[in-house]
């Protein structure tokens, strides 16, 4: 046999072997799981702007953004050092981030229990953010909004 005819045969057997194998597994992961994954797709940003505590939260945001400007504003101008007016503004901005995640983390928490609730009752297994899916998948964003009211109102 010539060395080329060889090279064939073995990638011909190789590629026998990977769509044998890939058969298999596909084959037993269908055996393993009865019924297909569910898709359930969700607009997460419409979600959170759609949270009863959104607006209050946004305006508390924006106040305390503002606070953090100030504060870094006016040890700025006390500041002749370059290198020292930098490492402020740096301190402050990092001081707004833990605030703000301190902040909407209650709503964020919220809206993923919501979208677990919905999902678990439409009997979805995966959930998705809407942007990411080009085609299919159960748009349930309003009724994770809808569910968030609902658990407003018995708190």
């Amino acid at each position: 046999m010539s060395d080329m005819l060889k090279k064939v045969v073995m990638i011909s057997l190789a590629v026998a072997l990977a769509v044998l194998l890939t058969e298999g597994a596909v084959f037993a992961a269908a055996a393993a799981k009865p019924s297909p994954d569910v898709i359930g797709v969700i607009d997460s940003q419409y979600i959170m702007s759609k949270h009863p505590a959104f607006e209050d939260t946004t305006k508390q945001l924006q106040q305390m953004m503002r606070q953090k400007e100030n504060e870094a504003m006016s040890a700025v101008e006390k500041e002749p050092d370059q290198a020292k007016k930098s490492q402020i503004m740096q301190t402050k901005r990092m001081e707004a981030l833990r605030e703000e995640q301190r902040m909407t983390e209650p709503i964020a928490k919220d809206c993923q229990e919501a979208v677990r609730v919905i999902a678990k009752q439409k009997n979805i297994t995966v959930v998705l953010e809407k942007t990411v899916v080009i085609f299919g998948g159960l748009d349930i964003t309003e009724d994770v909004i809808k569910q968030l009211e609902i658990s407003k109102m018995k708190k």
